[in-house]
């Protein structure tokens, strides 16, 4: 595997199929791609936080249930950050045309928040998508989810569109990275 050492504790895969390894709090943390045998918790952890704000759509059913089909297979990645064998939180890069993908369900265990796994996850999904070529990058959200909100807007993301999108009930807020540049 080639990685990139990017300060003393952090590395990134060159290659966004292979895991990257940074070294947190001392803890063994690692991001991966999708492996069928965390498909559970990819399900687990985001009907966690859909069921707790939103209800469960018919595209949320469609992509938790069966994630390789409806997600890997189309094109698409998911990543996990994986602390001592245990999943942390996962996040979807899903594919909608050539040069345009979404971020999507992404999720930390509750008991697993503030310690940078979302910051990890992104960093990944954004990687993944520049080595699947893509101009931009794009993510349907809910101004109430402020945190997510703000996590985006670090990693450079700009509001491209507020009020009702057609694809999800819950999603009022369209935000959009330009990789193009």
């Amino acid at each position: 595997m080639l990685i990139e050492r990017i300060n003393k504790n952090k590395f990134i895969s060159t290659n966004a199929t292979e895991e990257y390894h940074p070294i947190m709090s001392g803890k063994n943390i690692k991001v991966v791609p999708f492996r069928d045998e965390y498909a559970n918790d990819f399900k687990r952890l985001n009907l966690e936080w859909i069921e707790k704000y939103f209800n469960v759509e018919e595209l949320d059913k469609k992509q938790l249930e069966h994630p390789r089909e409806n997600i890997i297979e189309t094109g698409g990645e998911i990543y996990y950050v994986i602390e001592d064998g245990n999943v942390k939180g996962v996040c979807a890069l899903i594919f909608h045309e050539e040069g345009v993908y979404e971020i999507a369900k992404m999720a930390v265990d509750k008991g697993s928040r503030g310690r940078g796994y979302g910051n990890l996850l992104m960093e990944a999904v954004i990687e993944g998508a520049r080595v699947k070529k893509a101009d931009k990058i794009i993510i349907i959200s809910n101004t109430q989810l402020d945190l997510a909100i703000n996590l985006y807007k670090k990693f450079g993301f700009i509001t491209t569109r507020l009020g009702q999108n057609p694809d999800y009930e819950r999603g009022n807020i369209e935000m959009q990275l330009d990789l193009s540049e």
